[in-house]
């Protein structure tokens, strides 16, 4: 079975706990154990020693003397625990099948051993008992109610075994397989990649009972593997061939009536710049000198809720989806492709409909005033970022001195965002050259340049001053509905890590106040870029940050610097920027403020799918870095240790940024345990240390698509 080891791992251990569960006061050594459960072979011998380590550092166990183990008192019934509270909280589940509970009714996590999950699995939404052990000060858990469920589908290879079958989840974090009766199967051959959910699990059963809902295909295959990171996200990997029918019956004539109601863009020059690849354009921008020093540049944004009205068929998909998912080889539009490839998109040569933000600025960015609403545009030329880029470093070519004075004038714009307190992260974004068939041929890292920094700047502009022309001039009066991006102050305790963590490579980040906090974050981001740490600093850094968010309460946006902020301009693609297109043509009318409740849901349903999204993008690249890896086994390369865990530590790739894991178990040389309180692996008989941001030579020995895994093994320098 897939992840056949894993299945073994969690038979091994609940076998060796029932073990001393049915012998709570003996004493026993891990030979007597091995024998018990029929461990015959040195290795095997081995792995149950570390499962009884493991135990001990859980406290599940305790050690009684020299390699002799006894089950803690605490681990028998509930009865014997002295309960301290209930509290409700999320489920985070450890690879080895225990699990932490995180809840805002306490400071620490709450360990909860496997045995006392009671079926509750990754992510959901549990109430939990807290008792405290007699023997030690610390408090575990046990499962008593499973308030909501997280997942419901579960993605995986089918196993049949007679007429019968398994689902072995794909996810590492599910310690338990599906049993899928005959008559649930839905075809699915044996070996294929498939969704299934669980319709039944009774308390006494270890494994769930469950149905194949749909079969994505064959293992291996690309579109198999990019449907299946989607299905694990609970994102679609098809859309639903009614709504492209729907959408070919829309009519993309611009009527009198629409040219009548608008402002008239048509005969000033206007552009859009955008990647390669592109077939989305949804900002282009328009300029034009008024008098000396002083332009007018408009920041014009496709006009989606002119075609797409609420509560159609179109639009709940849209609500559902709330964002177009990019992946290493594709897009999963949010919109049907007729709209976002062709009636919204602002193609060159094209008469389009337009939501504008539309300023008047002097040469030194200084707004001297501001226009929304809607228009017509007609796009001259469309710029990919790199011939825009050309044109600013050559001063020649088409729309020369538009290009230059709008670079000029973003510059400008970023240096005064950089002075109010906006944080500069610019992390290197990898992208993968692939064949035909999907499959990498080449890794690269994207650049940001100017010709970048011009579109950002102006599209920061335009969501800022959206956002302050409703928040700001509801000051006195009460506030309307609104959607908001926000983004709260940085997490005290993981910035503090970070402080002591960086130290170990001499810098030192000590801002005076909370309001010093970006600038010192600068500051490091300056002193690392182009150093072999700065991807690990620059991850550990973001790792201190809140997540940005959508609200209707705001709170202003830390990252950028602004006390107001939202998503105005990519309606193609997130489903936000169109509730805020239709908040603010009601509002431009005076009309009353919208009902709260349906913007708070959405704003929580949006900022959801935004992270799933976030988290599919990642796991495919994560598996074409697999993939790219796979005819590299053998190689050695020079890396850096950027986590360290009990079970391994992880380690980057300096020239390519891949990452990998030794683990812990294949570290021969020594009997390492981990020190999270240091941040290392350390050995017992020779007291090597292994440290976070450690320079060590690995050797790539193992890729393992499956799991989106590559193992390495400690090299020797050469």
């Amino acid at each position: 079975m897939k992840d056949n080891d894993k299945s073994q791992s969690n038979d091994k251990l609940n076998a060796i706990f029932n073990i001393f569960k049915s012998k709570p006061n003996q004493n026993l050594n891990y030979k007597q154990v091995s024998r018990k459960i029929g461990a015959e072979t040195d290795e095997e011998r081995k792995q149950v020693l570390e499962i009884l380590r493991e135990f001990t550092k859980q406290k599940t166990l305790r050690r009684t003397g020299q390699g002799k183990f006894r089950l803690n008192i605490q681990t028998q019934t509930p009865q014997q625990r002295r309960i301290r509270r209930v509290i409700t909280g999320c489920v985070d589940m450890t690879m080895n099948g225990h699990a932490f509970i995180v809840s805002d009714e306490d400071e620490k996590d709450i360990f909860v051993a496997h045995h006392n999950l009671n079926h509750a699995l990754h992510n959901d939404t549990v109430k939990v008992n807290i008792f405290k052990t007699k023997r030690t000060n610390r408090y575990e858990g046990e499962v008593i109610e499973i308030i909501e469920r997280s997942k419901q589908n579960f993605v995986g290879k089918v196993e049949i075994s007679g007429k019968n079958g398994f689902l072995i989840p794909d996810s590492r974090l599910i310690p338990h397989d599906i049993f899928i009766p005959a008559e649930k199967l839905n075809n699915a051959k044996n070996g294929q990649k498939v969704v299934g959910r669980i319709t039944d699990w009774a308390k006494n059963m270890r494994s769930p009972i469950g149905e194949i809902i749909d079969v994505i295909g064959n293992p291996g295959e690309n579109d198999t593997e990019m449907h299946a990171i989607l299905a694990e996200y609970d994102l679609p990997y098809r859309f639903p061939e009614q709504l492209n029918e729907i959408a070919q019956q829309i009519n993309e004539k611009i009527t009198d009536a629409d040219y009548a109601e608008r402002r008239d863009f048509r005969s000033i020059t206007t552009f859009t710049i955008d990647p390669d690849d592109a077939k989305d354009f949804d900002d282009a921008l328009s300029f034009r000198t008024i008098d000396a020093g002083k332009y007018e540049i408009g920041v014009h944004i496709a006009d989606v809720t002119h075609y797409v009205l609420p509560d159609t068929e179109i639009d709940k998909e849209a609500a559902e989806r709330a964002t177009s998912v990019y992946l290493v080889d594709r897009t999963i539009p949010m919109l049907p492709e007729r709209l976002s490839n062709l009636i919204c998109s602002l193609r060159p040569n094209e008469e389009k409909l337009c939501f504008s933000a539309v300023f008047r600025m002097d040469e030194k960015a200084n707004i001297t005033d501001e226009w929304f609403g809607r228009t017509v545009i007609y796009s001259d030329r469309r710029f990919t970022y790199d011939e825009a880029q050309q044109v600013i470093e050559t001063k020649r070519g088409d729309l020369c001195n538009e290009i230059l004075t709008l670079d000029k004038l973003a510059k400008i714009l970023r240096a005064k965002r950089f002075k109010a307190g906006a944080m500069n992260f610019e992390r290197s974004e990898a992208k993968f050259v692939l064949d035909e068939k999907g499959k990498p041929l080449s890794l690269y890292f994207k650049e940001c340049k100017d010709s970048n920094n011009l579109i950002e700047e102006f599209m920061l502009l335009a969501n800022r001053k959206v956002a302050e022309y409703i928040g700001k001039s509801q000051k006195n009066k009460k506030q309307k509905t609104f959607v908001y991006r926000i983004h709260d102050t940085p997490d005290e305790t993981k910035f503090n890590k970070l402080k002591e963590f960086v130290k170990r490579f001499g810098y030192i980040v000590n801002p005076a106040s909370e309001k010093d906090i970006a600038k010192e974050l600068n500051k490091l981001m300056a002193n690392v870029k182009n150093k072999p740490e700065a991807n690990l600093v620059e991850t550990l850094a973001l790792r201190s940050m809140a997540k940005a968010t959508y609200s209707i309460d705001n709170i202003g946006h830390y990252g950028l610097a602004f006390p107001f902020y939202t998503h105005f301009t990519s309606p193609i693609r997130r489903y936000p920027d169109m509730l805020v297109h239709r908040l603010l043509a009601q509002y431009l009318d005076n009309a009353k403020s919208a009902e709260k409740t349906y913007y708070q849901e959405m704003c929580k349903h949006s900022s959801i799918m935004e992270q799933r999204a976030t988290d599919a993008e990642r796991a495919s690249i994560k598996y074409k870095m697999v993939e790219f890896m796979q005819n590299k086994k053998g190689n050695c390369y020079e890396g850096i240790i950027t986590g360290v865990t009990e079970w391994g530590i992880f380690v980057e790739i300096c020239e390519n940024k891949i990452e990998g894991m030794v683990s812990i178990r294949g570290m021969n040389d020594d009997c390492y345990y981990f020190d999270e309180e240091n941040y290392c692996v350390e050995g017992r008989m020779h007291n090597k240390k292994y440290t976070l941001g450690d320079k060590v030579h690995i050797k790539v020995v193992r890729c393992d698509l499956e799991r989106k895994q590559i193992d390495f093994v400690i090299a020797d320098e050469k």
